[in-house]
């Protein structure tokens, strides 16, 4: 209760006006102030914004009024330039098989390489030689996938048909044929058998060859050296040297054979940009750099696609980029997209038909790759082979599409 002699409350107000001039004094020359524990409650907040300073005038407002209720009539043309873009680096050029005029019995020779920018990069510059496509051949009957098999099946005991089946029905740029009966734990057949099947397979086709050996090191070597003294001159290219082959002391061998009958080397490495450098290097010991190819791995969709993509993208700008040890031209295995059991082994309807799972499913691994500059591929599907050469003009195709079409897309009905 208060009395009639009680003094009001004194207000935070009237305490704060109490203090002024000591607190006046106190921060006298004081140019900084840190609060602790400080709130501050707000109420209504106003702001004022001067017009004054912008020169906004009324003919402006008026202007402005009557541009919104104008209907516009056409889209604002803006220029543009397209960037002019350089890289110091070039790929380097290799001839894969050789005419009679250049030693060999080749209808024509073919050029991969040469790219002096990322693959696509620049629509107005399309890739100095295109991308070719090699078929599977295998020089002893092998498990095939259903699907792959039917297409084959007339042919499979006669490496020689098989390749002309390759060219002349599914349009193969070149024939890769699988020596698989010289590996030590298979058949082991000779140098000698292979360098018979190797020259029958010349005389069926008339298109540049890859010779693929059976894994084995120094089984590889032998018959790598057999058949590339036998195709003097016909520049194969032989699928591949590596690193182990430096280890077991055959790398040697290899490279001297082929730099003496005018061939051209594979470097396999598995996903390893280091590992490619370092057997690159060892290469040049004994061949020219014009004479080597790389493949740096291809893994299959679902099981590290991705990382086979970095790779091989990693590596072409690191070339373009003054990388001499990694400017060459890079070759995809396609083919191991069957190595994924999703292309082709049976699944709920709902992931479709094997006969289409398949295909689709190399065809992606090859587009995939096609994107990060591979020069030439190993396919074995006909399907998955037609599809990527009829995507490989169009990617390299400026075109002639009317502006007025591509501004309809908004509206069409599909």
């Amino acid at each position: 209760m208060t009395g009639k002699n009680s003094k009001p409350p004194v207000t935070p107000d009237q305490i704060l006006l109490a203090l002024a001039p000591q607190l006046r004094e106190l921060f006298d020359g004081v140019h900084q102030v840190e609060l602790e524990h400080f709130s501050m409650e707000i109420g209504d907040l106003e702001l004022f914004i001067p017009t004054t300073g912008f020169g906004t005038t009324n003919a402006a407002h008026a202007a402005l009024s009557h541009s919104c209720a104008t209907k516009p009539i056409d889209l604002i043309r803006e220029p543009y330039t397209p960037m002019a873009y350089s890289f110091p680096g070039k790929i380097r050029e290799v001839t894969l098989g050789a005419t009679k005029a250049e030693g060999g019995s080749r209808s024509h020779s073919l050029v991969i390489g040469g790219a002096t920018m990322p693959a696509y990069f620049d629509r107005t510059r399309p890739p100095v030689h295109s991308p070719v496509i090699s078929l599977d051949v295998f020089d002893m009957p092998v498990n095939l996938p259903k699907v792959l098999r039917e297409n084959v099946a007339d042919v499979m005991d006669d490496p020689a048909e098989w390749a002309k089946m390759n060219v002349n029905k599914f349009g193969a740029d070149v024939v890769t044929i699988h020596l698989m009966s010289t590996d030590p734990l298979f058949r082991n057949a000779s140098p000698a058998t292979a360098v018979k099947t190797v020259e029958e397979i010349l005389q069926a086709v008339d298109v540049p060859l890859i010779i693929g050996g059976c894994g084995d090191p120094k089984k590889d070597a032998e018959v790598f050296t057999a058949v590339a003294e036998m195709a003097d001159g016909e520049r194969l290219l032989i699928n591949s040297v590596t690193l182990d082959m430096a280890t077991s002391k055959t790398l040697g061998r290899v490279a001297t054979a082929a730099k003496d009958h005018g061939h051209v080397l594979l470097a396999f490495t598995g996903l390893d940009l280091n590992n490619a450098k370092e057997l690159n290097r060892r290469l040049y010991e004994y061949i020219p750099p014009e004479q080597v190819v790389m493949d740096l791995t291809t893994v299959a969709l679902g099981y590290g696609l991705e990382y086979s993509f970095t790779i091989h993208e990693r590596a072409r700008y690191a070339a373009l980029m003054g990388d001499n040890e990694l400017a060459h031209p890079v070759i995809s295995a396609a083919t191991n997209a069957w190595a994924a059991r999703e292309a082709w082994m049976k699944m709920p309807p709902v992931f479709g038909s094997r006969e289409l799972r398949g295909p689709v499913w190399e065809t992606i691994n090859a587009i995939t790759l096609l994107l990060a500059g591979i020069d030439l591929f190993l396919m074995m599907h006909p399907a998955a082979v037609l599809t990527l050469k009829e995507l490989i003009p169009r990617l390299g195709n400026t075109g002639t599409a009317s502006p007025d079409q591509i501004a309809d897309w908004v509206g069409v009905r599909l």
